[in-house]
């Protein structure tokens, strides 16, 4: 599978894609030597911070993009942190393999990474399956799918030649209502489940500068599915028709809506 992520491109944002990461962290309830695990955890350098703030005992950060954890493994990492290539959905079909307390986490932490999975009304009880008894679940997912960026995509892959480039596929939108996360999460255990919708105001040099935002995230999937030369004229055609329908305002106000879920199983 192509790995279409970039380190590079994904960090030019840095400073406004790491604030819902810490706004995730405080809810999260510390705990002595905690098991943790952050899936989709990107170049790891917000694991790092998580591991430390935590004082955690052993964390675990599971990314699929090689090229994403290559960042991490320039510097010698503390104690009990350790990263692996994987799939959120192989970390979860392990978990329910395995058996005894070895098998179960406190902490399993998501920051923007759970909107790559799909059906999360059935993928939410699978995490909270792979707690501790009093384990926790904190996680974050953008709530853009309804935005102009996000259709203008869907939109291009319904459009020659893009359409047949695709061969049908579409990409999946899975991402619920804030109630109906913590309804979800109520349901599979967590009596108490705080759930957030939060409107990140990103503020950014120019229009242009969205595209240069999708291409590292968004676009990454589009990219996955179409061959390279093809995928460069999906994006030409992507920016000219975004950056048509947006305010020429300089500097640009980027409204950025999150969901920011964490709840702590009782029993």
């Amino acid at each position: 599978m192509i790995d279409s992520w970039d380190p590079g491109q994904y960090d030019r944002f840095q400073g406004e894609r790491e604030q819902p990461f810490f706004d995730l962290l405080a809810l999260v309830r510390r705990v002595p030597g905690m098991r943790v695990v952050d899936l989709g955890c990107g170049t790891g350098k917000l694991t790092r911070i998580l591991h430390d703030r935590l004082q955690a005992g052993e964390t675990t950060g599971i990314d699929r993009s090689d090229r994403m954890l290559a960042v991490t493994r320039a510097d010698a990492l503390p104690a009990g942190l350790r990263f692996r290539v994987g799939t959120i959905e192989s970390f979860i079909a392990q978990a329910a393999e395995a058996s005894g307390p070895a098998a179960v986490c406190d902490l399993i932490f998501s920051n923007a990474a759970l909107h790559w999975v799909d059906d999360h009304h059935a993928f939410v009880p699978r995490l909270a399956a792979a707690l501790a008894p009093d384990g926790q679940l904190a996680f974050q997912v953008p709530a853009e799918h309804d935005g102009l960026s996000h259709v203008l995509a869907e939109e291009l892959t319904t459009i020659e030649p893009f359409r047949s480039g695709f061969g049908g596929w579409h990409r999946p939108q899975p991402v619920l209502a804030p109630e109906a996360y913590a309804r979800l999460l109520y349901r599979c255990g967590f009596k108490d489940p705080i759930v957030r919708l939060i409107v990140y105001p990103h503020v950014l040099a120019g229009r242009d500068e969205v595209v240069e935002w999708m291409k590292g995230t968004l676009l990454t999937e589009y990219a996955r599915h179409l061959p390279a030369d093809l995928f460069d004229r999906f994006v030409q055609e992507y920016g000219a028709r975004l950056v048509a329908r947006l305010d020429a305002t300089r500097p640009f106000f980027f409204p950025f809506k999150r969901i920011l879920c964490w709840g702590q199983r009782t029993g």
